[in-house]
């Protein structure tokens, strides 16, 4: 769902930009809150180190975190021709049904059951969310959760190049994750430890939580030039009472409502726009989109053409965020999930 009036007729290729292919991250820094901040929320931007967040932020304010957790959800199996099949399941269901992308050299049949790695099955019941659908719905022989902690393999971006390690197990997941069912990490909320987290408590800095499950979907190109022609994957949302209070509370108090990640920002504007607490959403945000909740963004790098290239567009300005971009790629900031974070002011 589009909810835009752009003022002018951004096209996909506004939102590209030359990225040296050496500043992708491939690993975490070595500790959460010593990765980079770039500070876009001043004049001129600033370079700063992560753990000095406290700084930037004022008491009173209102920082929202999605507490989504990351679910081993890459799974391998073989076909009873022998051929390989990798699952990436999206969506738990309920009789242990799961929605998953498939691949596979040659699709098997609806009712095929196929032996997965770690001893248990998955029969193909059809495509899913209808019959045209591009994910598949499976029904394993246990319970869905359980197996992919026992078998399954964590979900890393298709730009990181290496297998899935205890490191990857532990870095990319959230300090504070408690709600199972995300494909791909909230990444601006990696960079928060305990120690940070106590310093933003000592400087009388609020905090509630979300949860959006995020989909693969995050990691969909735009394949039309027209923005408007593209279609938003769907993601589940909640926003749960004690979260609106609190955003109540830090209006009152005139403070500022800090949304740490695009996958917080999509769920309290969804609420907003929509009046819905949980659901699915396909909201889509453009230049022109009019934010009700959000005060200020800590983000990380996104992809060039990207739907989030788009989102943080429209939230601190076209080319506000270009010449960040610029900045962050002279300076050598490490880009995409494991890499650098920067924060930003909404126009």
């Amino acid at each position: 769902m589009t909810v835009s009036s752009a003022p002018r007729a951004f096209t996909l290729s506004d939102f590209d930009f030359a990225l040296p292919p050496e500043l992708i991250a491939q690993h975490p820094a070595p500790e959460r809150s010593g990765s980079r901040l770039l500070d876009g929320s001043a004049t001129a931007p600033v370079d700063r180190l992560f753990r000095e967040l406290p700084d930037l932020l004022n008491p009173g304010d209102l920082l929202v975190f999605n507490d989504t957790q990351v679910i081993k959800a890459r799974l391998f199996g073989r076909k009873a021709t022998g051929g390989a099949l990798e699952l990436l399941v999206e969506r738990v269901l309920q009789n242990h049904e799961v929605v998953a992308h498939m691949k596979v050299s040659k699709k098997p049949l609806v009712g095929a059951v196929v032996e997965m790695d770690g001893g248990f099955t998955a029969e193909l019941l059809g495509r899913w969310p209808d019959d045209d659908g591009t994910l598949f719905r499976f029904r394993f022989s246990g319970e869905p959760h359980a197996l992919m902690a026992a078998h399954g393999h964590v979900p890393l971006p298709p730009y990181i190049e290496h297998g899935d390690t205890a490191e990857d197990e532990r870095r990319y997941q959230t300090v504070f994750a408690k709600h199972p069912g995300a494909v791909a990490a909230p990444t601006a909320a990696l960079h928060f430890d305990e120690a940070l987290l106590a310093a933003l408590r000592a400087r009388g800095v609020h905090m509630a939580e979300v949860t959006l499950h995020v989909g693969a979907g995050t990691f969909q190109p735009v394949k039309t030039e027209n923005i408007a022609e593209h279609t938003m994957h769907a993601e589940w949302y909640r926003v749960p009472e004690p979260t609106i209070a609190a955003i109540e509370a830090c209006r009152a108090r005139g403070a500022r409502v800090v949304a740490v990640g695009t996958t917080t920002v999509r769920t309290l504007e969804s609420w907003a726009a929509f009046g819905h607490t949980e659901g699915d959403t396909q909201i889509f945000i453009t230049p022109g989109f009019r934010f009700q909740v959000v005060d200020r963004l800590i983000t990380n790098f996104h992809l060039p053409r990207s739907t989030l290239m788009m989102l943080v567009s429209a939230f601190a300005g076209y080319e506000r965020v270009m010449a960040l971009y610029a900045h962050a790629i002279a300076q050598r900031y490490r880009f995409f999930s494991y890499g650098d974070a920067m924060l930003l002011q909404r126009r």
